[in-house]
């Protein structure tokens, strides 16, 4: 198909994306972001090599790679400093053919955004009403403007109206038992060398990603109930992580109080049993909304763009590009989901001191080959062709 039109909401990664997806596949888009001043908070993002791979099929890889800085050494520490595995990223680059980078997650939004043209881009505007205007059309509604499409994009995060107005019985997303603080540092925080690295206690983790320019991204995440909220976060990191290794205290020392950001990490724990109904297909965290620690929230939604782009442009009619993205995406997609959950369980969440030593030991005793092979289980993806069409 070609020649047909889409509105995409929500201007994220994975909306942006999609949008990119389409155009290539010769489709006319409007992306509609409620928000209406694009600050992209959110600090920092790894992105593996199934988003890389992803975004090249997108025609923006390059520009991510130099915005961003590969990730080649760090690994899993314990607080005391003590090496609990070491990450290859060289090792990984070679036997998947794409690097593992780190980038400014404002960085990536720019450049999705920057490969789209701007009359396509409709900021501060909040979708109120999407309802089938004929058989074949979908009438998307925000402010005084109502536009008819072939087909609607439901990319409008964890929070998703269109899930819920979709399925009205989903239980939808659910509180994980873990909040997370983060920020991107002001400056180069001292002695900081590893690329990317996490450092597991009980109940708490800590990691960072490295950028080009020397800054990095922390994040600190730590079990606590839902709603928690502190008055100076910084000094609440400072306080729960004290007497934890370097570079955890140069990180903190390198942030401004006002760039902290808190917020509680929320999943869809019940699969959908669809990832679409009519011609809307949902896609990203509004699919499949999962737990950070596998660093594969991002990657599920670039992989969900490009695969719902090559199924429009490879099917014949709106419904069987749908049926296809499906089928293709929402197996792995909460298959991924799922693994997230336990590793984060087995990971950072763990509490009991038994159980933390015994994991402990368990990954200093895992041959570097049977870790490679675990990253090798998610990030070893290859994307569908999108069949190109001028734009």
């Amino acid at each position: 198909m070609s020649g047909n039109s889409a509105v995409v909401v929500g201007g994220g990664i994975g909306g942006l994306a999609a949008a990119i997806g389409l155009r290539l596949a010769g489709w006319d888009v409007t992306v509609v972001e409620r928000v209406a001043v694009l600050d992209d908070a959110g600090a920092g993002i790894s992105l593996h090599a199934n988003g890389m791979r992803a975004l090249a099929t997108l025609g923006v890889g390059d520009a991510v790679e130099a915005a961003a800085r590969r990730q080649y050494t760090g690994g899993t520490r314990t607080p005391d400093g003590r090496r609990l595995a070491v990450m290859d990223g060289a090792a990984l680059e070679r036997e998947l053919g794409s690097p593992i980078v780190g980038i400014p997650r404002a960085d990536l939004h720019r450049i999705l955004r920057e490969a789209l043209p701007a009359e396509s881009l409709v900021i501060g505007a909040e979708v109120t009403d999407v309802a089938t205007s004929s058989p074949s059309r979908v009438r998307v509604t925000y402010g005084d403007t109502a536009l008819d499409a072939d087909l609607v994009v439901a990319a409008d995060g964890i929070n998703s109206r269109l899930r819920r107005r979709l399925f009205p019985s989903h239980p939808g997303p659910v509180y994980s038992g873990s909040t997370v603080l983060r920020a991107i540092t002001e400056r180069p925080a001292d002695g900081l060398t590893a690329d990317f690295e996490l450092t597991w206690g009980h109940g708490a983790e800590f990691g960072h990603i490295a950028f080009p320019d020397g800054r990095a991204e922390w994040h600190a995440v730590l079990n606590a109930p839902a709603g928690v909220r502190y008055r100076d976060p910084l000094s609440e990191v400072r306080r729960r992580f004290a007497g934890w290794h370097e570079p955890i205290p140069a990180l903190l020392a390198a942030t401004r109080p006002e760039a902290v950001l808190h917020h509680d990490v929320n999943e869809l724990v019940t699969p959908l049993p669809s990832y679409t109904a009519g011609r809307i297909a949902l896609l990203g965290d509004a699919a499949h909304a999962m737990v950070p620690h596998l660093g594969q929230g991002a990657c599920q939604a670039l992989e969900d763009a490009v695969t719902l782009a090559a199924a429009v442009a490879g099917e014949r009619t709106v419904k069987a590009a749908l049926t296809r993205y499906d089928a293709a995406r929402r197996p792995r997609s909460q298959t991924v989901a799922r693994d997230a959950r336990r590793a984060g369980r087995m990971g950072q969440q763990l509490t009991n001191p038994l159980a933390v030593g015994l994991r402990n030991a368990a990954i200093r005793l895992t041959p570097p080959g049977a870790m490679v092979r675990t990253v090798l289980k998610h990030a070893d993806w290859t994307p569908p062709r999108i069949a190109r069409h001028a734009a």
